[in-house]
C-alpha cells in the first residue's frame, strides 16, 4: 500500500478514500470469511479512508441466529480492530450478536485506534423472517470521521426513505447487504433515488454467489453521487477498488441546486 504522505498527492486533505469489497461468502463459516475478508484487505494497492464489506459477513444472511450468534466483543469485532489497526483505516460490515438476550443484525464502524460504534438494523426483513429472530434497532448511527458525516445502514432499511432521509446533514450514506438477483433492479434504482433526493454521496456494497439456501446475489456494488452519477459500479464478479469522494465537489454541488433547505419538516418517531 502507498503511504500516508502519497495519499496527500492524490487526494485532497478533506477527501475520503473508500475502498468496496464485493465477493461471495463461505455459508455459516466465520473463521474462513474473516480469511478470506484478511486477504482482500491485504490486497487492497492503495492507501484508504474506509474499507465496507457486505451484510452479515461472516456467515450470509441467515435466519439461525442462535448458533453463529457472537457477543461483545467478539472475535469478529476483534478482529475488525485488528485489520483497522493494521491498515489505518476505518472497517464497517454487519454480522450476527447476540447483547442483552436479543438477537440483532449489527453494523460495526471500527477505526484504526480501536474505537467502535455499532448500528443495529431498523427495518428486519420479514418476506424471509428476519423479524422472527432478530430484533430490530431503534436509533441510527451518525458517524463523525475525517471531517465527513457519515450514515451506514443495512440492506432492506434501502426501502424505507423515511428512515434513510439526510435530515441530520450526512455527507455520504452506506448500504451494506445482501440482496438477492431478482431485485437486482430494485438495488441499483433505490440507490440511486437514496442518493438524488438526499444530496448524498450513496454506497452500496453488496455480495455475489449462491448462499446455503440456495439464493444467488449478482453483486452491483457501486457508489452514486448526489446527481445520481455512477462513479464506480462492480458486475456480477469479485470486486476490490478503492475510490475518492471530494468533499469540495459534494459541497458545491449542494450550494448551487439547495435543494435540501426546502424538504419537508417533520420528525421520526
Amino acid at each position: 500500500m502507498k503511504t500516508a504522505h502519497n495519499l496527500c498527492i492524490l487526494k485532497g486533505m478533506n477527501d475520503l478514500a473508500i475502498t468496496l469489497i464485493q465477493t461471495d461468502l463461505h455459508w455459516h463459516n466465520p473463521e474462513s470469511n474473516r480469511a478470506h475478508f484478511e486477504q482482500c484487505i491485504q490486497d487492497i494497492s492503495t492507501v484508504t479512508d474506509v474499507i465496507i464489506l457486505p451484510e452479515m459477513f461472516t456467515t450470509g444472511f441467515t435466519m439461525a441466529a442462535t448458533d453463529h450468534a457472537e457477543t461483545e466483543p467478539g472475535e469478529t469485532l476483534q478482529w475488525m480492530q485488528q485489520q483497522a489497526k493494521q491498515v489505518k483505516a476505518a472497517i464497517t460490515g454487519s454480522l450476527i450478536v447476540k447483547a442483552q438476550g436479543q438477537f440483532y443484525n449489527r453494523l460495526y464502524w471500527v477505526e484504526a485506534n480501536g474505537d467502535y460504534k455499532h448500528y443495529d438494523k431498523k427495518h428486519l426483513f420479514s418476506y424471509a423472517g428476519e423479524d422472527q429472530h432478530f430484533t430490530a434497532g431503534s436509533k441510527r448511527l451518525i458517524v463523525e470521521y475525517k471531517g465527513w458525516r457519515i450514515c451506514p445502514l443495512i440492506c432492506y432499511d434501502l426501502r424505507f426513505p423515511v428512515w434513510s432521509r439526510n435530515d441530520v446533514d450526512y455527507d455520504v450514506l452506506i448500504y451494506v447487504a445482501n440482496w438477492p438477483t431478482p431485485r437486482q433492479d430494485a438495488w441499483q434504482s433505490l440507490l440511486k433515488a437514496r442518493a438524488i433526493e438526499n444530496m448524498s454521496y450513496v454506497v452500496g456494497v453488496n455480495r455475489i454467489g449462491t448462499d446455503g439456501n440456495d439464493h444467488t446475489y449478482a453483486g452491483g456494488s457501486v457508489i452514486y453521487d448526489i446527481t445520481g452519477q455512477a462513479l464506480i459500479e462492480a458486475k456480477n464478479q469479485k470486486f476490490n477498488k478503492t475510490i475518492t469522494l471530494v468533499y469540495n465537489r459534494l459541497k458545491q454541488q449542494r450550494h448551487r441546486f439547495g435543494f435540501l433547505k426546502d424538504r419537508d419538516q417533520f420528525t421520526l418517531k
